[in-house]
C-alpha cells in the first residue's frame, strides 16, 4: 500500500491549520491584525536593544531590555504568560528552572515592569544575559544570548545627573525616515515608567499603543494589552506615520507619554504564505519548550 499520498495530504492539512485562529490562540501575545505577524524565529526571547557582544563602554551606562512574543507584568502578579525581567551578571542560566531566582548582585530583579537598568560597575569584562520569570520569580524558558561587555572606564556622574534621562517613551526601531521591506520589527522603549499587562491591575503602570497612519487613509491603532514591548508588521507598500503612546492602566486611558509622529516608507511587503500569521508552538532543536 502506498502511504505517500496520505502523508502529503496530512502535511497539507497541517500547513493550513497552522494559519487558523486556533493556532494564533496558542500565542495570545501576537495581536490579531492583518498587518501583524510573528517574529521570524517564532520563539519568545529576552534580549538587549542597545548592546551587543564585544561592546566597550564607560560606566555608568543604561542597558535596555527587549522582549519578543511575551509581555511584561510586575512580580507577584499573574496575567497570561507575561513576566518580568532579570539581569544576570557573570552568571549562567539556572540549572533548575523550577526554583525561584535568588536576590543577589548576580541576579538583578525588575519586578516593577522596568525596561532598563543603569549599570555602574568598575572597569573589567562582564557577561550579561536576560531571563524572564513569573510572579514568583520562577524562570520561564525565555532568555537571550549572553553578551560580553568591557567597561573601560568608570566616571563619577555630575551632581544631580540622571544617567537614564527624563521619563519618556521611544520607538527604537525603525529609525525615523527609514525605507524598509516588510516584515519589519517595531521596538518600543520606556524610560522612567513601568509596563504591565492591564489585567494585573497594578497602579502606576502603563501599556504601549501604536498608531500607524497610511498616507491618505485612516489610522490603524494597535493596543498592546498584553504588556508587549515590540511588534512585527507586514503592511502594504506605502508611506506611513508611526506614533507611540504609553497609556495608563488605571481604566481612564490617560496618555502618560507620547512620541512625535515619525515617517516610515515600506518599499514592499512580503507575501504571506500559508501559516505565516500563526506562530509555531514547537521549540527549536535543542531548546526546551517555552
Amino acid at each position: 500500500m502506498n502511504f505517500l499520498p496520505a502523508a502529503l495530504a496530512f502535511l497539507a492539512c497541517a500547513v493550513l491549520l497552522a494559519g487558523a485562529p486556533a493556532a494564533r490562540a496558542a500565542a495570545p501575545e501576537i495581536l490579531t491584525h492583518p498587518w501583524v505577524v510573528p517574529p521570524p524565529n517564532r520563539q519568545p526571547e529576552a534580549y538587549f536593544t542597545n548592546a551587543k557582544d564585544g561592546d566597550v563602554r564607560e560606566s555608568p551606562f543604561v542597558l535596555r531590555f527587549g522582549l519578543a512574543m511575551r509581555g511584561l507584568v510586575p512580580a507577584g502578579k499573574t496575567a497570561g504568560r507575561a513576566g518580568h525581567h532579570h539581569l544576570l551578571v557573570n552568571q549562567g542560566l539556572p540549572l533548575d528552572f523550577k526554583k525561584p531566582l535568588p536576590f543577589t548582585e548576580q541576579y538583578i530583579h525588575f519586578g516593577k515592569g522596568q525596561m532598563e537598568h543603569v549599570v555602574d560597575l568598575p572597569p573589567g569584562t562582564y557577561t550579561f544575559n536576560l531571563l524572564l520569570a513569573d510572579q514568583g520569580h520562577i524562570p520561564y524558558f525565555v532568555y537571550g544570548k549572553p553578551i560580553r561587555v568591557t567597561i573601560a572606564k568608570r566616571r563619577m556622574p555630575a551632581p544631580g545627573e540622571n544617567v537614564a534621562g527624563a521619563p519618556r517613551v521611544e520607538i527604537l526601531q525603525p529609525a525615523p525616515g527609514e525605507t524598509l521591506r516588510g516584515p519589519l520589527r517595531v521596538q518600543f522603549h520606556a524610560s522612567g515608567f513601568q509596563i504591565a499587562h492591564p489585567d494585573a491591575q497594578v497602579a502606576g503602570t502603563g501599556r504601549f499603543r501604536l498608531t500607524v497612519t497610511p498616507t491618505g487613509k485612516p489610522a490603524e491603532v494597535l493596543d498592546f494589552r498584553g504588556g508587549q514591548t515590540e511588534v512585527w508588521l507586514n503592511p502594504p507598500r506605502g508611506e506611513y506615520q508611526l506614533k507611540l503612546d504609553l497609556v495608563g492602566n488605571d481604566g481612564a486611558g490617560a496618555v502618560l507619554a507620547t512620541t512625535a509622529p515619525q515617517r516610515l516608507l515600506v518599499d514592499a511587503a512580503a507575501p504571506l504564505q500559508a501559516g505565516a500569521t500563526a506562530p509555531s508552538t514547537a521549540p527549536a532543536a535543542g531548546r526546551p519548550a517555552p
